[in-house]
């Protein structure tokens, strides 16, 4: 049991990784992405591409095609998490700082405790009470004094679209912990991309964002920052994520927006010269001890089978 644990604690430290520095730095690839496609081709291309790749070579291996059940599921989960919950963060990098967009995505551990409390789960512990309160307080520390949240603060209708977005990607999440999906995680994974950026792509097409991107000169950068969200972002953090959705708590799981601000920051202070002061670092550091409060808890690195 001890050997079996091993290789199973490795693959829960893993995904945690490509969870927490991937997608903190698909921040600065969705900025890069936007400069020069409409953000709802640029999340309808990443989603299609990436969920088209891996269903083929999932397939190919032999992993028996899903259900109709299954595809059912996908088709409600891919539109909550990726057209309604990524594809509202893409639209509002538009019109608000990486440093705003990150403090209101660290919502999503609150909303996925409320939710999974209404939904008849255990009453949320004081420790992880504290650490969604302490992770809010170092993300507020990070956007108000590390210099990325811009001074001509957001509007209202993109601080709305940015919370139910929020909302939309927990609803999506926790749906998902419990829904008849494939056995295999990437697959489902896969399906869920499908849908989610088909969604993406109408949405795009009802905008006149074709017509756009006809009369766009698509720069060298962009391509290639819809082409790493594809390939880190999709394929390899989002199955990380979903992965983790099955062996870790919702706590544990929604501790990537602490995470990924500090990462998007220290990526636009190596890459794009934006200041990193005292302050953000101090903002970091209580992030961190958010992280360690809220995934401290035995039950959190229980899994769900040691031999996974």
């Amino acid at each position: 049991m001890g050997q079996a644990a091993a290789p199973a604690r490795a693959k829960l430290l893993l995904a945690f990784a490509a969870v927490y520095f991937i997608w903190g730095s698909t921040y600065l690839g969705i900025r890069f992405a936007i400069e020069t496609v409409p953000p709802f081709l640029v999340g309808g291309i990443r989603f299609v591409l990436a969920g088209a790749l891996m269903y083929a070579w999932l397939r190919a291996r032999g992993v028996a095609p899903p259900t109709r059940i299954e595809w059912r599921s996908a088709f409600i989960i891919g539109p909550l998490m990726m057209t309604g919950g990524n594809g509202g963060i893409v639209w509002s990098e538009q019109y608000a700082s990486s440093g705003i967009v990150a403090l209101v995505v660290a919502c999503v551990p609150l909303w996925m405790l409320l939710l999974a409390w209404m939904r008849g789960g255990a009453r949320p512990s004081a420790r992880e009470w504290l650490g969604v309160a302490t992770g809010l307080v170092g993300v507020s520390m990070l956007v108000s004094f590390g210099g990325t949240a811009g001074s001509g603060g957001i509007s209202p209708l993109a601080a709305l679209v940015m919370l139910c977005s929020t909302l939309s990607w927990s609803v999506g999440s926790t749906f998902a912990r419990e829904a008849p999906l494939p056995d295999s995680p990437l697959l489902g994974s896969a399906m869920e991309m499908l849908a989610g950026g088909a969604g993406m792509l109408l949405i795009a097409l009802v905008r006149g964002e074709f017509a756009q991107l006809a009369q766009s000169d698509v720069s060298l950068r962009s391509a290639l920052a819809i082409t790493y969200l594809a390939g880190f972002g999709s394929i390899i953090a989002f199955s990380a994520y979903k992965w983790l959705l099955t062996k870790a708590s919702p706590a544990a799981v929604g501790t990537y927006a602490f995470v990924n601000p500090v990462v998007a920051v220290v990526l636009g202070w190596a890459f794009a010269a934006e200041p990193l002061g005292t302050r953000t670092v101090v903002a970091m550091a209580v992030i961190v001890g958010a992280v360690v409060t809220i995934s401290i808890r035995p039950r959190h690195h229980v899994l769900a089978d040691p031999a996974e």
